[in-house]
C-alpha cells in the first residue's frame, strides 16, 4: 500500500483506558485542573493527537500553529475536551492492533517524550514542541499495523515493532516508515511545520535539506527509549548510539544517557503513567 493510501484509510487510534477513566474523573469536578488535564492528556499519544488536532482546527482561527498540549487545553472548552475523552476509542494490552502490545507502546512513547523534552533543554530547542513530538513520534506505527497488518507482519517477523531497526527496515520493504506516516497524520491535523518536518526526518535526520535540531532530538530520544525497550547492555549501547546526530547536536553518548529520565515510565504491573 503506499503512502497516500495507507494516510487515506480511517483508523481508530486507542487510548490508554486509566488515561480515560482520570480523564473523566477529572472532567466530572466543577471547575477541572488545568495542571492534571495536561498532565493525563500528556501520557497519551492519541488523546494529544486528537486534542492538538481540534485546537488547530479552522474551528478556532489560532493566529499560529499550537505544538503543545497546555495551550490547546487553554483555547478548548471543558465541554469540547469532555467530548473528545468521551469518544476517545480505548486500547488493550494486546488486541486493539494487531502485533503492538499497546501497554509497551504507551511506556516507550512516554519515555521518549520526556527523554525528547530534556535532550532539547540541552541543544535550546523549544521543549514543549519536543515533548509533543516525542510523544506523537511513533503513532505511525500503528496506523500501518491497523491499516494493513499483514504487512506490518510481514515486518514483524525480521524485527520486533520497537526495534532500534524498525525504521530503516520499513523504509526498505515499504519506501517509508512510521516516521512518515506519523508526520502524515500531523500535517493533516496542521501541526506546526516544524513538528511535521522532525516526524517525517526523525529516523534520518540528514535527509533533509536543511537540518531540523528537533528531528535529531527525536532520533537521539527514540534511540534511547528503545534501547531501553531492548535492554541493552553498556556495550550494546556504545555500538548503537547514532554519533553522527549527537555530533551535529553536539551531544556525546554519556550526555545523552545522562538525561534519562529518574521516573523511568514503570513496567505495566505498576504502570501509573504520570509525567
Amino acid at each position: 500500500m503506499e503512502l497516500n493510501a495507507l494516510l487515506a484509510q480511517p483508523v481508530a487510534l486507542p487510548s490508554l483506558p486509566r488515561t480515560v477513566a482520570l480523564l473523566m474523573s477529572e472532567l466530572a469536578h466543577e471547575e477541572p485542573s488545568l495542571r492534571r488535564l495536561n498532565q493525563l492528556f500528556g501520557t497519551d499519544p492519541a488523546l494529544a493527537g486528537r486534542l492538538l488536532e481540534l485546537a488547530n482546527s479552522h474551528t478556532f482561527q489560532v493566529p499560529r500553529q499550537i505544538a503543545g498540549i497546555p495551550e490547546a487545553l487553554a483555547l478548548l472548552g471543558i465541554a469540547q475536551v469532555r467530548t473528545l475523552v468521551t469518544s476517545a476509542p480505548l486500547g488493550t494490552a494486546s488486541r486493539s492492533v494487531p502485533g503492538v502490545h499497546m501497554q509497551q507502546f504507551w511506556r516507550y512513547s512516554l519515555n521518549t517524550a520526556k527523554l525528547a523534552r530534556s535532550l532539547a533543554g540541552i541543544v535550546h530547542q523549544n521543549q514543549t514542541a519536543a515533548y509533543t513530538t516525542g510523544l506523537l513520534h511513533a503513532l505511525g506505527e500503528l496506523v500501518i499495523h491497523l491499516a494493513d497488518p499483514d504487512k506490518a507482519q510481514s515486518v514483524n517477523t525480521l524485527v520486533a515493532p520497537f526495534d532500534l531497526r524498525r525504521g530503516k527496515i520499513e523504509q526498505r520493504i515499504f519506501g517509508y516508515c512510521y516516521g512518515h506516516v506519523t508526520a502524515g497524520l500531523a500535517r493533516r491535523w496542521r501541526l506546526p511545520e516544524v513538528v511535521v518536518d522532525a516526524l517525517h526526518h526523525q529516523s534520518a535526520p540528514f535527509d533533509n535539506n536543511a537540518y531540523e535540531p528537533l528531528a535529531g532530538v527525536i532520533h537521539l530520544a527514540s534511540w534511547r527509549a528503545r534501547a531501553r525497550e531492548a535492554e541493552l547492555g553498556e556495550k550494546e549501547l556504545a555500538v548503537s548510539f547514532p554519533g553522527e546526530v549527537g555530533l551535529a547536536l553536539g551531544l556525546d553518548i554519556d550526555m545523552v544517557l545522562q538525561q534519562d529520565p529518574i521516573d523511568w515510565t514503570a513496567k505495566p504491573e505498576a504502570a501509573d503513567y504520570v509525567v
